[in-house]
């Protein structure tokens, strides 16, 4: 009853906030594939723009609809990080202890914000967890195949969730639990999880498994940017909160050392083992997320438990064991309260007292998509009728084309080209467009690219807030075609993002 009434603020949290900016440039992506749907994507399996596809017939364009399933997974994260603790031998107050912690967690938190495909990934690897902690307290190997099929809908989620499962083979290899590799459940489950996989696998060899290609490019754009430079720091402040941090930190010494937890020392290769892959190819912080709430769970059973056994007055606990579960309370109100103020969109974009608007990228790249779909309608309105007889709007980035074939439609504009990702395969239409509005590339690029190029409009935003868009590249061109013949420029035009 407790567990479900924290999951279930968190979500009546975030249905009523989730809709005050507006729909960040990686949903757009996400919506404007769950519109073409496929087995695979360039950029990441099927499951995610499957959900949206269901949330559009549903929602429309109802933002907090779009995100309530989001809302609902972390929920759901929340829920089970506390059934967790009750497996790993918590009473109540750890189960609370461990929710709460779990709630803390700034991605847990963005991950409410916003749907993106490791808003599932922590719901499918969570449950992943809780039903392994079930076959090692049950001894019942039928629960293989819950862990296979949460497994393989991870990995119909995002493809990363492979180091996942190589943390479970590690940790199974490593401690008794090796034992049920003699039991054909497991290697059911294991079927199961490639069952549900296969046709994702089958749509990646028929696309040359071009995910590998796009990956392989986003990795070296992360390195040189400097974006996984602080793996060890991001450790503390994104999948956990830097208040809640002893807690996971007891967990793991928990979960390897202590004779009590020697059962579930499969957890503890689970962390370990995917966390030194992330760590020594130089991954991005936040892929550890789904580590986190098992390690926040083994903690908050450790804390409670132990204090529990250090006796009791005859009034209760301890003066000495309330004052450290009160300061442990204390400092997970702070870190919710902290995780808030820098990323649940509560004050207007434009408050002078928004501390998450100026801390969060993420935020701002929710503003402003709806005004740049509103002037690409106003350029084309002032095209000449030859001009208009064949046009096309090549958007660079998914966020650009993506923006036009959500809100495009209200002004009558066609859907987007662009050769970003998954965009890329839908080519550039029949018979190829002769005047192109191209928003999101620089002078140089359209000068040297495409014919007869005039300057057109410019990207802005009713806050002044300074983004991507606004920032890197504001301005809007009215071209002529490609000076290469279109399937030659088409050819060279696709890239990842």
């Amino acid at each position: 009853m407790v567990l479900g009434a924290i999951a279930a603020a968190i979500v009546a949290l975030h249905t009523l906030t989730n809709g005050r900016y507006g729909i960040h440039r990686d949903e757009l992506q996400v919506l404007d594939d769950a519109r073409h749907l496929d087995w695979g994507f360039v950029a990441y399996p099927p499951f995610t723009p499957f959900i949206e596809r269901i949330a559009l017939a549903l929602f429309g364009g109802w933002l907090p609809g779009l995100r309530l399933s989001s809302a609902f997974a972390q929920g759901g994260v929340i829920f089970f990080s506390g059934l967790i603790a009750r497996e790993l031998g918590g009473k109540r107050l750890a189960q609370v202890v461990a929710a709460l912690c779990v709630a803390a967690a700034p991605l847990v938190v963005f991950e409410s914000t916003e749907f993106q495909y490791t808003s599932f990934e922590l719901l499918w690897c969570v449950l992943a967890v809780y039903f392994i902690l079930r076959v090692i307290n049950t001894e019942n190997p039928r629960s293989w195949l819950a862990v296979g099929a949460m497994l393989g809908l991870g990995l119909m989620t995002k493809y990363s969730v492979a180091f996942f499962i190589a943390g479970i083979a590690v940790g199974i290899l490593l401690t008794p639990a090796r034992r049920w590799l003699r039991s054909p459940w497991l290697w059911s489950g294991a079927a199961l999880a490639l069952l549900i996989v296969l046709p994702n696998l089958i749509w990646q060899v028929r696309h040359h498994f071009i995910w590998l290609d796009f990956i392989r490019h986003i990795h070296v754009r992360d390195v040189s940017e400097g974006r996984a430079d602080h793996f060890l720091r991001d450790q503390f402040l994104i999948p956990a909160n830097p208040f809640t941090a002893p807690i996971w930190i007891a967990g793991l010494v928990y979960l390897f050392f202590i004779r009590a937890a020697k059962p579930y020392r499969i957890l503890a290769w689970m962390y370990v083992a995917p966390f030194a892959v992330y760590f020594f190819t130089k991954g991005r912080g936040y892929y550890t997320g789904s580590l986190y709430p098992m390690l926040l769970a083994a903690g908050a059973v450790w804390e409670v438990n132990w204090l529990a056994s250090r006796g009791s007055t005859a009034s209760g606990r301890p003066i000495w064991s309330r004052a450290v579960l009160v300061a442990t309370f204390v400092a997970i109100a702070a870190g919710i309260a902290l995780a808030v103020s820098f990323l649940v969109p509560i004050l207007p974009p434009d408050s002078p007292h928004n501390l998450a608007i100026r801390a969060s990228d993420d935020l701002r790249e929710e503003i402003g998509w709806q005004e740049l779909v509103a002037t690409v309608a106003g350029i084309r309105d002032s095209l000449s009728p030859s001009e208009r007889a064949n046009f096309a709007i090549l958007g660079t980035n998914y966020g650009e084309a993506g923006a036009i074939d959500f809100y495009g439609p209200a002004y009558g504009l066609p859907p987007a080209i662009s050769g970003v990702n998954s965009i890329w395969q839908r080519g550039y239409g029949s018979p190829p467009p002769q005047t192109l509005i191209v928003i999101g590339l620089s002078r140089r690029f359209v000068d040297r690219n495409f014919q007869a190029c005039r300057l057109a409009g410019h990207i802005t935003n009713r806050y002044n807030i300074l983004n991507e868009e606004t920032r890197e590249h504001p301005d809007i061109f009215v071209c002529g075609p490609p000076i290469q013949p279109w399937p030659a420029f088409w050819s060279d035009f696709h890239y990842f993002g």
